[in-house]
């Protein structure tokens, strides 16, 4: 016989698994950092911050035991960066959500963390309760960028970027090299304005203003891979 008890206990049952904390790990070089941002998110009932690391090798070698729910991923880091942490996680863990933390809002680092899987970007000198706004946004599917990231890129712009041409790929790598634009000329072939028109064209499409910043894409998108060139 069925007891009267049991369809409240079932309810009971559904209601307690619908309201598991959404398990985060915070991955930051920086402790104190790192231990404020935990801090925070350990005042939320509906969070659980089930980690802590400083580095991005932390962490892909113990994501697959974790299964997080959501990381907040540091961009620059000794060693292995946010980037290249972000595609190992995804590759392990496709279901997680990345949320990279950073300093930097300019358009190329923001878009090219989005082009590399992460379902946000935050600004470190956010308001604190921002951050969990950002957990809400991913756990809902939605892709985040903080009041401060908005201004430098959408989340439709960063899909919509032009492509690069066969030709800009090969004068961008020159460039990232360190050739000079009478160098690429000669290298390509071509007059140095043709090379000056396609570095005033990469720019606009990357949305890159400095030529360090070409350097940083190119490293960044494997674009040197193999050429043994370093930031």
């Amino acid at each position: 016989m069925t007891s009267a008890n049991a369809p409240a206990a079932s309810l009971r049952d559904d209601a307690s698994s619908c309201s598991d904390p959404v398990k985060v790990v915070v991955v930051d070089d920086h402790p104190m950092v790192a231990q404020g941002i935990e801090a925070i998110l350990e005042s939320y009932d509906d969070v659980t911050v089930i980690a802590r690391f400083g580095s991005g090798q932390e962490i892909i070698d113990t994501v697959t035991d974790l299964k997080p729910d959501v990381i907040l991923l540091d961009l620059n880091m000794p060693g292995m960066g946010g980037l290249s942490a972000t595609e190992i996680v995804l590759e392990r863990c496709p279901d997680t959500r990345i949320l990279i933390l950073s300093m930097h809002d300019s358009r190329e680092y923001i878009s090219t963390a989005l082009s590399h899987g992460a379902r946000g970007y935050v600004l470190k000198d956010v308001p604190t309760d921002e951050i969990k706004l950002a957990i809400d946004a991913v756990m809902r599917g939605e892709t985040y960028l903080c009041t401060g990231a908005q201004g430098s890129l959408s989340p439709e712009g960063a899909l919509s970027a032009e492509q690069l041409t066969n030709r800009e790929q090969t004068i961008l790598l020159q460039l990232a090299q360190g050739l000079s634009n009478r160098a690429v000329a000669e290298a390509l072939d071509i007059s140095v304005r043709t090379v000056e028109t396609h570095r005033k064209n990469i720019k606009r499409k990357l949305g890159i203003s400095s030529t360090a910043g070409l350097t940083r894409y190119a490293l960044e998108h494997g674009v040197l891979q193999g050429t043994g060139a370093k930031l």
